[in-house]
Parts: C-alpha cells; sequence; structure tokens
C-alpha cells in the first residue's frame, strides 16, 4: 500500500479510501466486516462513511455496522483513519440537519454512539450550509476539537468559492479549517477541475473523489453488457447511450494497456497532483481486490493524453474559457 498525507496535514493516509456507503444498504453486516478486515490486511487504513449512510429508515445503520467492527477490538480502530459526515437530516424536527452549531454538536455525539469511538480523525460536512454563518460553524468546531472529539475537518460537495470562503473564515479565528474536500470527479466528471481543485491546492487540501468510476461507467460496462454480467436501465443506461462512442475508446485503450478499465480509470485519478485518494465502495471482497490493483498502474505522458482526448477535461478559471 501506499501512503500520503492528507491535505497539508502531517495525517497518512492510505491512497485508496474504503468508502462504506453500501454497508447495510446493500451489503449486510457479516461481508461489512469482512471488507474492512480485507482492506486493513492489504494497508487501507481510510475509511468514510456519513450520518445518513443506511438511508431511509435506516439512517445511522452504516455507522453502526463500523461501530460492531471496531468493538469486536484487534486494534481495529486505532488502525482506522474514520471519516463521518454532518448535515443531512437524520429525522424531522428541527436542527436535526445542515450545520447549525447545535446540531454540530448533537450530531457528533451521535455519530460517536454509533461508532462507539470517542473521536473522529476527520469530521466533514456533506455540504455547505447557506443559512448558517462560518463564524459559527468554526466556533462549533473548535469546541469539538478542543473536547478532543475531532481532530481534522473536512468537506464535501464544496464550490471553489466555498472553499475559500471558508478558510478565510477559519484563518481569521487562527483555526486550521478545512484540510479535505470530497468531489465527484473521474475522467468523466471533471467540471472541479476549473475552481474546485485549483482552490483545494492553493489552501492546501485534499481532494477525496468520489464516484470515480462514475457508476460503473468507467468499470468496462461495455464489456460486461456483452457477456450478460450487467445491464444498465433508466438514467444510468441513457448516459451509457449518450456516451457509448467514448467509452467504447476507452475500454479499447484499457485493453491496449493490458489492464481493466476500472483500474485505468483509479490510476488517472491517482496521477492528478490535487488527488489524495479516491473513494472506492466495494460491495464485495473482490471488488476491493480490484481497487487496490490500481495502485500498481503506471501512466505514461502518451497515454494520459490519449485519455484526456477521449474525455476532455478542463483548465482552471479563467483560462479554461478566457485569455
Amino acid at each position: 500500500m501506499k501512503y500520503t498525507h492528507l491535505g497539508r496535514s502531517g495525517l497518512s493516509v492510505s491512497r485508496i479510501c474504503l468508502g462504506t456507503m453500501n454497508f447495510g444498504w446493500t451489503t449486510e453486516e457479516p461481508a461489512a466486516h469482512a471488507i474492512m478486515d480485507a482492506a486493513l490486511d492489504k494497508g487501507i487504513n481510510f475509511f468514510d462513511t456519513a450520518n445518513v449512510y443506511g438511508f431511509g429508515e435506516n439512517k445511522g445503520r452504516t455507522e453502526q455496522i463500523i461501530g460492531d467492527w471496531f468493538a469486536k477490538g484487534g486494534r481495529r480502530r486505532e488502525r482506522t483513519v474514520l471519516a463521518t459526515k454532518v448535515y443531512g437530516p437524520m429525522g424531522d424536527w428541527p436542527n436535526e440537519g445542515k450545520l447549525s452549531a447545535l446540531n454540530i454538536r448533537r450530531a457528533l455525539d451521535a455519530s460517536l454512539k454509533r461508532l462507539k469511538t470517542d473521536y473522529v480523525d476527520v469530521y466533514q460536512f456533506h455540504h455547505v450550509d447557506r443559512d448558517t454563518p462560518w463564524e459559527e460553524i468554526w466556533q462549533a468546531m473548535e469546541v469539538a476539537v478542543g473536547q478532543g472529539k475531532v481532530l481534522y475537518v473536512g468537506s464535501s460537495n464544496f464550490a471553489g468559492w466555498h472553499i475559500a470562503q471558508a478558510q478565510a473564515a477559519a484563518s481569521a479565528r487562527h483555526f486550521t479549517g478545512l484540510v479535505s474536500e470530497q468531489s465527484l470527479y473521474n475522467l468523466m466528471a471533471r467540471t472541479v477541475e476549473l475552481e474546485v481543485l485549483p482552490a483545494a491546492r492553493h489552501y492546501g487540501l485534499g481532494i477525496l473523489p468520489w464516484s470515480p468510476l462514475q457508476g460503473g461507467l468507467l468499470g468496462g460496462v461495455l464489456r460486461k453488457e456483452r457477456e450478460g454480467k450487467r445491464r444498465l436501465e433508466g438514467r444510468a443506461q441513457a448516459a451509457l447511450q449518450k456516451h457509448r462512442e467514448r467509452i467504447e475508446q476507452y475500454e479499447n485503450l484499457a485493453g491496449e494497456l493490458g489492464h481493466e478499465p476500472g483500474d485505468v480509470a483509479l490510476a488517472w485519478l491517482l496521477h492528478q497532483p490535487a488527488v489524495t485518494a479516491p473513494i472506492v465502495g466495494p460491495r464485495t471482497g473482490e471488488q476491493l481486490d480490484a481497487a487496490v490493483h490500481a495502485l500498481d498502474v503506471t501512466l505514461d505522458e502518451k497515454t494520459l493524453a490519449r485519455l484526456d482526448d477521449i474525455f476532455p477535461g478542463h483548465k482552471p478559471a479563467p483560462e479554461d474559457y478566457a485569455w
């Protein structure tokens, strides 16, 4: 396993982050525990979750599964850099969502109880809260850090100017602020290259791409379709038809390189300078094994250029659209 620092922090994390969104939703607890054990065995020390995972009536279930796994002992908690999130509503009553000081306090304590731990390594804002001032948010986080319940703070789904706004407010309080940003980022979804990635690099945030395979479209979907292993429906099928020609070129390129398409997609992200670790969300141990293979894939400049030809990206703004 390869490791790097999370943004400008001194925290060392694996270059693959284990996403747990499927735990308790499509992956039952015994299989989830097996996947987490396998991840540690492979050297993956960075796990990502959220208080709302489990979804619907089962919100919080994913954190409970992780907490039960920690409770097994064997230094599982000590070996894990744990990231969870706050923002999504956990109930219908006022102050059960978003980033008010009250919700941050209550949501954090509830997450710690479900996770069976007394601290979170990286506490992430799942979305920007336009209704709560940063002075209130950072005051609440300063209290959490002072209590030892949170070590680092991250964001998710922020715009570039939200990152700048957050860091300016933190700096005025002599507070560390954000060390990471989770964004939708992959070969087919590169909008963050305009402003989010430049902001992250400027302020020293590590980028944690979610949906690195664009919902499976970059994971060899055409081959699986031909082999009868996967059949897409709805929006996924419409997206495949829209981008079929480019995806076919991409899968052919992966074949020329002698790698699985999913490995190439993850390896491409690992070649991007702002990226700390793509978040992979395996439903099975086999999918976890496949994700780790990407660490052994090296893409030369010619291959990176060919990938840009197939899936054009962006220059930083404003050069992308102005002189």
